[in-house]
């Protein structure tokens, strides 16, 4: 995995942790939901980049 793309994927998830936050806290689902989905995708990101290293160390 790049260091750009780790540091890319690990914003999204810190982004959707804090909006996430901010919506709980502020009862606004929208923001909440918005938040779980940047999360997730910093979460597939990451995964991505996980299987392209699985096939680059062959």
């Amino acid at each position: 995995m790049g260091t750009d793309d780790k540091i890319d994927a690990k914003a999204d998830e810190l982004k959707g942790k804090v909006k996430e936050g901010v919506g709980d806290a502020t009862d606004d689902q929208g923001l909440e939901t918005e938040g779980k989905v940047d999360q997730a995708k910093g979460n597939l990101k990451e995964s991505a980049e996980k299987v392209k290293d699985a096939f680059k160390k062959d």
